[in-house]
């Protein structure tokens, strides 16, 4: 099991209409092949400087490469996140005990 995490900053001002889209495009990625426990949360926090977390689990490497590849992630990343997230930090997982 792979646990994929990205916080993240936005280049909007919060509670804007862009922001809203953006956080609703995220979501969209929940229904791509192999994410399973998909999670949008926002950072309250004051010791770090990310807004939102965004969190999912795959099954194995290949669901995760699967996704990473998948037509509809190339997409959000090239067309929204790119442009649009201020700065972030990836996270990936495997448990270890």
């Amino acid at each position: 099991m792979i646990r994929h995490a990205a916080l993240f900053r936005l280049k909007h001002s919060g509670g804007s209409p862009q922001e809203a889209s953006f956080l609703a495009a995220l979501g969209d990625l929940r229904g791509l092949p192999g994410v399973q426990d998909f999670l949008i949360s926002r950072e309250t926090s004051p010791k770090n400087p990310y807004e939102f977390a965004v969190s999912m689990v795959f099954a194995d490497q290949a669901a995760y490469d699967g996704y990473n590849n998948h037509p509809g992630h190339v997409a959000f990343v090239e067309g929204r996140w790119i442009p649009e997230v201020a700065e972030f930090m990836e996270h990936d997982t495997v448990a270890i005990a």
